[in-house]
């Protein structure tokens, strides 16, 4: 049997780290971890959006940050590939069709896709299926809240896995 590893001091990848955090986007709050739990992740893993995993290396529980991220190192920049007329007449009746309103669309895959309605037209409706952080310069403020290693499982798994697992 060998001790357990030393728990980390800094962020590196395979670490799990617990982080408060606040994104604004344009001065206005979207996200925010405050009043709830922080959030726990594996770092190295694309767990979170690149632009900011790579701002997090080196940090200690209790270091805090801004990180400015580009809409390329974050939701990516809007894709005017991604606008589609669809015409009114696939749209059931219960839907409401105005803009501003998402919708979950299903392919002929069966992938669930989320759309926001951009313009509501006689025959079609604009449907944007870029991510609403698309195009869009995100403002974090981190906070490290633990760090902790990853478990063989995590580290298989890619991902962090909270409550008790059963083994």
């Amino acid at each position: 049997m060998t001790d357990e590893k030393k728990q980390p001091e800094k962020i590196a990848d395979d670490v799990v780290v617990s982080m408060d955090y606040t994104l604004r986007v344009d001065d206005e709050v979207v996200d925010s971890s405050q009043g709830g739990e922080p959030i726990e992740f594996l770092q190295g893993h694309g767990n979170i959006i690149p632009g900011l995993e790579k701002e997090l290396h080196d940090m200690a529980v209790g270091e805090s940050k801004d990180v400015v991220v580009s809409a390329a190192d974050g939701y990516g920049e809007i894709d005017p590939a991604a606008v589609i007329d669809v015409p009114r007449s696939e749209f059931p009746p219960s839907i409401t069709l105005e803009p501003g309103v998402t919708l979950q669309v299903q392919d002929n895959e069966g992938n669930v896709m989320l759309a926001q309605i951009r313009e509501v037209g006689a025959e079609t409706v604009k449907l944007d299926f870029n991510h609403p952080l698309a195009g869009k310069d995100l403002h974090f403020n981190v906070k490290i809240v633990g760090l902790r290693n990853a478990t063989d499982e995590e580290l298989a798994h890619g991902h962090v896995h909270s409550g008790g697992h059963a083994h």
